[in-house]
């Protein structure tokens, strides 16, 4: 079971990762009590309170919601650490954690991303939802548990990122302060998804999300389910156990009764299903303070934070609404190891701690209990390049100039220059042999985090990825905003998949850092930015694929996620092109079927494929709205 205790820590609450001031901190200061809090169905979910010891003051709520268990449980079983930080626990706060539906101690039946119902009397809503949930939870907490000063803020990383979203429709008038970290916000093009490719990686994850447990419990249910892919290959090498599982729907056979993976093979295509799932079209009416916190390098949640807080921002004209974007892995800002690293790259020291103390404890301090002032930006973003803070009064950034990058023959990358539209330039695509994802052999692991700062020579050296790159900066290039790429394509086969690669080159004489193995040689190091991979059959509408007509040149639209990275004087800026990236994204046969999750091996077909000089990536230009927000569900 080691596998399942690693992915329990990786998506469990951060804040327990935090340091206490000592190991009893918590029970020397709270006083622990457990609930069974009554839903307006009739549900009831298990909540703890930790309330300060110190009653000669009134304390505002901190709650968390999750599906990632709250213990340990039982009266005398206090944590190690509580709330998002070692600074908002020793502030005194009132610590709530609850079991959503289904899951552990709570009753009920526990839905993935479980549909917002509308409804503008929250209060006297008969239907159920996850800002109902919310908005009962709180309406009992204010009655229920002495000393309270009448204000509640909500946090939650990954998953609980989404229970924090999902309760800011039609909130509770006391929710005041709400914080999403790392949110999901929509599952067909973040975490398990990206622009309709599935993210293979996760096979191993399936049943944690797909199995109801039968009563409640206070140990995790799914272990044995999980257990029976794991146990299929070589756990050491995730890019050879993936290819022997051959075609995904020989994943049936290990999963039989998971739900969730039914959901997904039944539902392919961005229908009714997943639209409903999609917490962004509800983003309205939102009028109490929001601090979106994601990272620039989280390989699960980085579509998410960067739309919702957009969203918000849409919907909202004057909200109080920020965002905070570090960089950080998935969920990395909720603890700190002396130095942040991503990979092999380091970005400073005492990061987390920065953002612990000098921005989330001063937004929770000020919006619950009147304390300090409101001096944060609108964008608090960390620049990777030259990895320092930055602040904005806008996001994207009105004040750094955008850039257009065009591909010109023998591999040059020209910046907001002219090159020969009609130059193509080829290559072949073969699903049976992908590009591999990382650049070392890795073990089968939950969630791929390393590769997002991965060194990329080992695909620049392929036949199947095309490479362009600009000759070394004469000076700082700043890029920042969103990513946006229409390429201009033809190929002899009837589907492809499409990831273009961000670089960036690092001089022949870059020296190591405290973050650099020893194996590893920073010279040349091609550091992955940004990314992302486009399902081709989605190009007009996410919910009715289309197939290719062979050897016609056809045009393939999508964004690629935002950016603030500084290129720095003598670094090159260089984009890569494939159609494959194995194991992280699933292979796409590369002839259309009606459904890549039923396709058999023997529709897994090789084929020749030419980008266009028209083609462009285009960096920092605000997208109209239907390039935008809207693009996910045109």
């Amino acid at each position: 079971m080691k596998f399942i205790f690693t992915l329990l820590i990786s998506f469990n609450a951060f804040s327990i990762l935090s340091c206490a001031s000592d190991d009893n901190y918590v029970e020397k200061h709270f006083t622990k009590a457990e609930y069974q809090i009554l839903m307006r169905d009739g549900v009831k979910l298990y909540t703890i309170v930790y309330s300060p010891k110190n009653t000669k003051q009134k304390y505002p709520f901190l709650m968390k919601r999750t599906c990632y268990s709250i213990g340990p449980y039982g009266a005398d079983n206090y944590a190690s650490s509580l709330g998002p930080s070692k600074f908002l626990m020793e502030e005194g706060y009132i610590f709530v954690y609850q079991d959503v539906r289904g899951r552990y101690m709570s009753e009920g039946t526990f839905d993935n991303m479980r549909p917002h119902i509308p409804g503008n009397d929250q209060k006297n809503k008969a239907e159920i939802d996850e800002s109902s949930d919310t908005f009962d939870t709180i309406e009992w907490l204010l009655k229920n548990v002495d000393n309270n000063n009448g204000k509640v803020g909500q946090w939650g990383i990954s998953y609980p990122g989404f229970y924090t979203a999902a309760a800011l429709p039609e909130a509770h008038p006391a929710l005041v302060a709400s914080s999403p970290q790392a949110p999901i916000s929509d599952f067909y093009f973040d975490d398990f998804h990206h622009m309709g490719a599935f993210v293979q990686s996760y096979l191993s994850i399936f049943p944690v999300f797909g199995y109801q447990k039968d009563s409640l419990t206070t140990k995790a249910w799914y272990g044995e389910h999980q257990e029976r892919i794991l146990e299929s290959g070589n756990k050491n090498d995730a890019y050879q156990f993936n290819m022997d599982i051959g075609p995904l729907k020989n994943v049936k056979q290990y999963y039989p009764d998971d739900f969730f993976w039914r959901q997904i093979t039944e539902h392919p295509n961005y229908d009714d299903f997943w639209q409903k799932r999609n917490i962004l079209p509800h983003l309205n009416g939102i009028d109490h303070a929001v601090m979106t916190v994601g990272g620039w390098f989280d390989a699960e949640d980085l579509y998410g934070p960067l739309n919702i807080y957009k969203t918000i921002e849409k919907n909202n004209p004057g909200s109080k609404n920020t965002i905070v974007m570090g960089p950080w892995s998935h969920g990395d800002w909720s603890r700190e190891k002396g130095y942040q690293a991503v990979n092999h790259i380091y970005f400073g020291d005492s990061i987390s701690t920065f953002y612990q103390r000098n921005i989330e404890l001063p937004f929770f301090n000020y919006y619950l209990k009147g304390k300090g002032e409101s001096k944060l930006p609108e964008a608090y973003m960390f620049d990777t390049g030259v990895k320092s803070w930055k602040k904005f009064d806008v996001w994207p950034p009105t004040e750094i100039p955008p850039a257009t990058l065009r591909f010109e023959k023998g591999g040059k990358l020209v910046i907001n220059g002219n090159v020969d539209p009609k130059e193509g330039f080829t290559y072949l695509s073969d699903p049976n042999k992908p590009v591999p994802y990382r650049s070392e052999i890795a073990p089968v692991r939950s969630t791929p985090r390393p590769f997002m700062t991965d060194d990329q020579r080992h695909a620049a050296r392929r036949p199947d990825v095309i490479t362009f790159k600009t000759e070394p900066l004469t000076a700082d290039l700043t890029l920042a905003g969103e990513i946006f790429v229409k390429l201009i394509i033809s190929m002899s086969v009837s589907d492809a998949d499409f990831i273009v690669k961000l670089i960036d080159v690092y001089p022949d004489d870059e020296p190591p850092t405290k973050a650099t193995p020893t194996y590893i040689m920073m010279g040349g190091y091609q550091q992955l930015v940004r990314h992302e991979a486009m399902r081709g059959r989605f190009r007009n509408s996410f919910e009715h694929p289309e197939a290719f007509t062979p050897n016609e040149k056809t045009e393939v639209d999508f964004p690629l996620q935002d950016i603030l990275h500084t290129f720095k004087k003598g670094h090159r800026v260089m984009i890569q092109i494939h159609s494959t990236w194995f194991p992280y994204i699933d292979r796409n046969p590369q002839k259309f079927v009606d459904n890549i999750y039923e396709a058999d091996e023997s529709d897994f077909t090789a084929g020749m494929i030419t980008v266009y000089g028209s083609s462009t990536v285009t960096i920092g230009e605000q997208l109209k709205p239907e390039n935008g927000v809207e693009i996910y569900t045109k």
